[in-house]
C-alpha cells in the first residue's frame, strides 16, 4: 500500500498539470490545423512525456527520448529539413543513449530513478563551446551538400542539440538550457514550414511546449543541486 501510495505521488500537481497542458496544446493544434500526421502528435507526446522525467533526473526519460528521435527524424525527412534528420538520428539518438548509460551508473544514493547532479569545470565548458563550434562548422558543409531547407537555421539547431545532449550526458543542470535554445530554433524552423503547409503548425506547437518544459527541467535540477548538496 504504501509502495502504491508512493509512486502515485511521484509527479508534483504542478508537473501533472505542465504535461497536461502541454498535450492539450498540441492535441487541439492537430485537431484543428492537422488531423492527418498522427505520426507527428504520437511523436509529440511521447516528446513532451520524456521531458517530464528528464526534469525529475529519471533515465526513463532517456529511454523516451531515443523513441522521439527516431520518430522526428522520420517527420524531419519528410520536409527535407536533413539536418534536423541526421542530428537527431546520428547524433542526438546515439548521445541519449550514451547519457541513459551515465545516468543509469551515477544514481543519487542508489535511488534509480534520479541522477546525482553533476558540477562541471570551467575549462570543460569551454571545451564543449569549441567542440560544439567545430560540429556545427563540420555540419554546416554536410548540410549544404544535401541542400538541407533553410540552411542557416538548421545549421544553428545542430550546434544548440550538440551542446545540450553533451551536457545531458554530463549530467549538467544547463542541458535545459541547452535543450530550451535549440527550443527556440526549432520553432522558428517548423514555423517557416507551417508557413507553407499549415499542417507542420503542430510540430511548431510541440516545440513551445518544449520549451516550456525544459525551462521547468532546469529549474527542477537546481532544486535537486541544492537538495543533493545539503544532504551530503
Amino acid at each position: 500500500m504504501k509502495n502504491a501510495e508512493k509512486s502515485k505521488c511521484y509527479f508534483s500537481k504542478s508537473e501533472i498539470i505542465l504535461w497536461s497542458l502541454s498535450v492539450a496544446a498540441v492535441t487541439i493544434v492537430f485537431a484543428i490545423f492537422d488531423r492527418k500526421n498522427y505520426f507527428a502528435l504520437i511523436a509529440s507526446v511521447i516528446g513532451i512525456t520524456s521531458l517530464i522525467f528528464n526534469a525529475k533526473g529519471n533515465p526513463i526519460g532517456q529511454v523516451l527520448i531515443l523513441v522521439f528521435s527516431v520518430l522526428y527524424g522520420i517527420i524531419s525527412w519528410r520536409q527535407a529539413y536533413y539536418g534536423e534528420m541526421i542530428t537527431y538520428l546520428g547524433m542526438t539518438a546515439p548521445m541519449s543513449l550514451i547519457a541513459l548509460v551515465m545516468w543509469i551508473k551515477h544514481p543519487y544514493k542508489g535511488n534509480s530513478a534520479e541522477v546525482k547532479v553533476n558540477g562541471l569545470r570551467k575549462r570543460e565548458y569551454l571545451f564543449m563551446l569549441l567542440l560544439t563550434l567545430a560540429i556545427t562548422w563540420i555540419f554546416y558543409y554536410i548540410l549544404r551538400y544535401f541542400d538541407t531547407a533553410n540552411l542557416i537555421v538548421s545549421t544553428v539547431s545542430v550546434g544548440t542539440s550538440f551542446a545540450a545532449v553533451y551536457l545531458t550526458a554530463r549530467r549538467s543542470e544547463y542541458y535545459a538550457i541547452g535543450y530550451a535554445l535549440n527550443d527556440i530554433v526549432l520553432v522558428v524552423l517548423w514555423s517557416i514550414a507551417a508557413a507553407k503547409d499549415i499542417g507542420y503548425i503542430s510540430v511548431a506547437v510541440c516545440f513551445g511546449a518544449f520549451l516550456v518544459n525544459d525551462l521547468y527541467g532546469y529549474y527542477n535540477w537546481q532544486k535537486m543541486r541544492k537538495r543533493q548538496s545539503e544532504s551530503e
